[in-house]
């Protein structure tokens, strides 16, 4: 769990072991991703506030990378697929809204992956005959920053959208310490902090085999050509590296959130050139954060309930889950093994309810599946609702 592993996958597209943003180095960068992201929340790291908004772009970029290449790649648009895809998305933070009263913007992550990945859906769905012309995926991506622009940059657009979803997107934090905003205020500013780097993450997924063809070039060039074509490429990420982090993400964070939505993508693609500029970095992956990167929805949902512990709904977490008072180190090592312990069987089981409520081919059945429970989750809804009324109003 804790070694590296040695992969040796051959890629469909040079039939080689280039290994160029395989799926085991990304998710090993969820995964130490996530570990930051979550010390970031247990210790109330406000220093590293910028690194976490850099991790959160990196997310969203997988998000349009990932979909992009699966749908361009694969052709599925299936009704099946896309019920699977929200089924992974939702089903657990649903779930706990509807249990702990909490609202789904308590946890933005969720929406947010939801909409950008219904973004991409939709931009690789329609017309999906044309995809495999180029000029249609550049008008295609070139619409999407359109839209971005419309709906995020026109004062009085993104209200106007979004507005008639407010009872979904809403939130409003119960502190009365915290300033109070719109209700939409929250998803506005999660949404727009994001709102181009996951059409990067698309434009990256489209020319993923033309630099894949590119490396195995270079893999098969001289031993002096390459070693130097190799040094200018990290002499220039180090280079640009360190001109953002002088120049951007050491900004007080408020400024700082101000230049994130059009500067994100600078870092990931330094990080994604190191990582991937020797055939040894490809090659390998760090087991224990691969695996954790697989599990990192349910970690980042489990954290609020399971580490962390709040007193309200709809209440950011503010205390942590003491087991052993008077002993941090030992409370935090335990509750960290039950944390992780029971978010791993909260993924298995949403994947295993998932390929038994939703069929791959069979649309029929699926169908019949979503309208029996539809019906059952009303029922069950209207009872509790029944059940937390009556009593008010016979006054008990």
């Amino acid at each position: 769990m804790t070694s590296m592993r040695k992969h040796t996958e051959k890629s469909p597209i040079t039939g080689k072991s280039i290994l160029y943003l395989n799926r085991h180095q990304t998710e090993e960068w969820k995964g130490w991703m996530q570990v930051l992201f979550l010390m970031y929340h247990y210790f109330a790291a406000k220093e590293i506030y910028n690194a976490i908004r850099m991790f959160i772009a990196a997310y969203v970029w997988m998000t349009g990378f990932g979909n992009f290449s699966y749908y361009y790649v694969r052709k599925d648009f299936s009704l099946a697929r896309f019920v699977q895809m929200m089924w992974r998305l939702n089903f657990l933070v649903i779930f706990c809204c509807i249990v702990l009263n909490n609202d789904y913007m308590l946890y933005y992550i969720c929406p947010m992956h939801t909409l950008f990945t219904l973004m991409v859906y939709g931009a690789l769905g329609i017309f999906n005959r044309y995809n495999e012309q180029g000029s249609v995926i550049a008008l295609k991506i070139a619409i999407c920053f359109l839209v971005v622009i419309v709906i995020w940059e026109l004062p009085g657009m993104f209200d106007l959208i979004w507005s008639p979803l407010t009872f979904i997107l809403g939130y409003s934090d119960p502190n009365p310490n915290k300033p109070s905003y719109p209700r939409l205020h929250e998803w506005h500013f999660r949404s727009g902090l994001d709102r181009y780097i996951w059409i990067i993450g698309m434009i990256y997924a489209y020319y993923h085999p033309t630099v894949e063809r590119w490396m195995e070039k270079l893999e098969e060039m001289e031993g002096k050509l390459r070693m130097l074509i190799k040094g200018i490429v990290v002499m220039a990420c180090l280079v640009v590296g360190y001109l953002w982090y002088e120049h951007i993400y050491r900004l007080e964070k408020n400024t700082y959130n101000k230049y994130h939505p059009y500067t994100s993508w600078i870092p990931i693609t330094v990080y994604i050139c190191l990582r991937n500029v020797t055939q040894k970095f490809r090659n390998f992956s760090l087991t224990l954060f691969a695996w954790l990167g697989k599990i990192t929805l349910e970690t980042y949902i489990g954290q609020f309930h399971i580490w962390l512990r709040t007193g309200t709904p709809n209440g950011q977490p503010r205390w942590l889950l003491c087991i052993i008072p008077g002993y941090p180190m030992i409370n935090f090592m335990l509750t960290t093994a039950v944390y992780i312990l029971v978010t791993y069987r909260l993924f298995e089981l949403t994947n295993k309810l998932k390929s038994t409520f939703i069929p791959s081919k069979d649309d029929k059945r699926l169908l019949h599946n979503t309208m029996a429970a539809a019906a059952l989750s009303l029922f069950l809804y209207g009872s509790a609702w029944l059940l937390v009324t009556i009593p008010k109003m016979a006054g008990l």
